[in-house]
């Protein structure tokens, strides 16, 4: 008896390391048949290396750099809040981006919008013991964490960029919901629309290699409608605003001109000749838009200043963004020279016109960079250097689209805002300043 129960035992258990084998295989064959895993051996190893510095470089560009940039510009009363706000729009919009932006800009669905197929943060996965790897079929070279990581960079940095439009007086919690809700409302929709190849843009043929109107004009457009719906700060126009360091301003400059070759050339998502190439013309644009725009106003106002010569460096990236993987040397400079000179109009004569507080010059600079980048792209595109040859129509339909789609969902987001926790900080706060009265921070001596 005692040996038919050994004899049973060892069948059960038999029939147990079978069940959990067989359990074993099914549970790899299921994670080899997932959507998207492909073995790790395939992927490009150079092309990844570089995808991780872009990365890291394009996030250099929000943090620290662009909390420096405009900290330096704000009055000493205003710079913690404004750092406050480009570190929490960088934290909130990066969970966000990768639980449902992601998902919905850069998954397959209608030429309006993606699926939810990579919502909840899915599609990132990697098992090790089979060596599979999840892939976008965007970038199927790269782990799609990478690619998702690099796309994440252009999410955070475009409404941090909004927050130079606003500064000095938006409640801090109403910034958190407005650029919550603008990235899921207005971004990941541009986004989809230019970058998805199904995407409606996509597939009218708009050229827009790093984000001229997907990150520029929608983030100029909105920093516009900001400064309307905001109104002007107390004292516009009739006291000095002195600016609290045009050194920190001048570091934040360096730290985008750097960052901004992950921006350009890392859209090239690989490490080959194109990528190369945008870095180049990256350079030679910020330096001619900064030349131009010293130029104007050295012309204009009889003196360059250090503030005139970082706003045309921004200028002229701003504009080659676009182009960067489409156009020749020359055509960069051409570029950044016209974007320097136009950037300065639209931080000047146009700001005078639209009568509008753009604290920053959001849109005079990003919102008027795009629009030269992008229809000069249409001009100047050279289908040698990407295999595509500009429409100038297409590209002034797309940017007109995004413009006019970003005006109006700005506003009906701001009006969101306002039902849930009001927009603007009370008349003795804005005057205190809104590092004491937002944060209870100040500046030591």
């Amino acid at each position: 008896m005692r040996a038919r129960v050994l004899g049973y035992g060892k069948v059960v258990g038999a029939v147990g390391w079978a069940c959990a084998a067989c359990a074993a295989q099914a549970e790899s064959a299921a994670a080899i048949a997932r959507p998207g895993l492909v073995p790790e051996a395939s992927l490009n190893p150079a092309d990844t290396a570089w995808m991780l510095t872009a990365t890291a470089l394009v996030l250099l560009m929000t943090l620290p750099g662009l909390a420096l940039f405009y900290a330096g510009m704000v009055r000493r009363k205003n710079v913690i809040n404004t750092m406050a706000s480009v570190l929490a729009v960088a934290a909130l919009v990066s969970l966000l981006w990768l639980g449902l932006g992601y998902s919905l800009a850069f998954t397959p669905g209608t030429p309006w919008l993606g699926s939810l197929a990579r919502a909840g943060f899915a599609g990132m996965d990697y098992v090790k013991d089979s060596a599979q790897v999840a892939v976008s079929h965007l970038a199927p070279h790269v782990p799609e964490s990478v690619f998702a990581m690099f796309q994440l960079t252009f999410a955070v940095i475009t409404p941090a960029l909004i927050v130079g439009a606003l500064v000095e007086r938006m409640r801090f919690s109403a910034l958190l919901w407005f650029a919550g809700l603008w990235s899921l409302l207005v971004y990941a929709p541009v986004a989809h629309w230019a970058w998805e190849p199904g995407g409606w843009m996509a597939q009218l043929g708009t050229l827009d290699f790093a984000g001229g109107t997907v990150v520029h004009i929608n983030a100029g457009a909105a920093g516009l409608v900001c400064a309307y719906v905001l109104g002007p700060r107390q004292g516009y126009g009739r006291e000095p605003f002195e600016p609290y360091s045009l050194a920190l301003t001048m570091v934040g400059t360096g730290l985008l001109w750097v960052g901004w070759f992950g921006f350009n050339a890392g859209s090239a998502l690989a490490a080959d000749g194109r990528a190369g190439l945008a870095m180049l013309v990256t350079h030679l644009a910020a330096c001619a838009g900064a030349l131009a725009w010293m130029l104007g106003e050295w012309v204009r106002r009889r003196r360059p200043s250090l503030l005139g010569l970082c706003s045309g460096v921004v200028a002229g990236l701003v504009a080659i963004t676009p182009a960067s993987g489409y156009v020749t040397p020359a055509s960069a400079v051409l570029i950044g020279a016209v974007a320097g000179l136009a950037c300065y109009w639209g931080a000047t004569g146009l700001k005078r016109l639209l009568r509008a507080d753009d604290s920053l010059d959001v849109f005079g600079v990003h919102g008027i960079g795009g629009l030269v980048g992008c229809l000069m792209t249409g001009l100047l595109a050279n289908p040698t250097v990407g295999g595509a040859k500009g429409q100038l129509v297409v590209q002034a339909l797309g940017a007109v689209a995004v413009l006019g789609y970003s005006l109006v969902m700005t506003w009906v987001v701001l009006g969101l805002t306002r039902v849930l926790v009001g927009l603007r900080v009370d008349e003795a706060s804005e005057q205190g300043g809104l590092d004491v009265a937002q944060h209870r921070e100040h500046l030591g001596a």
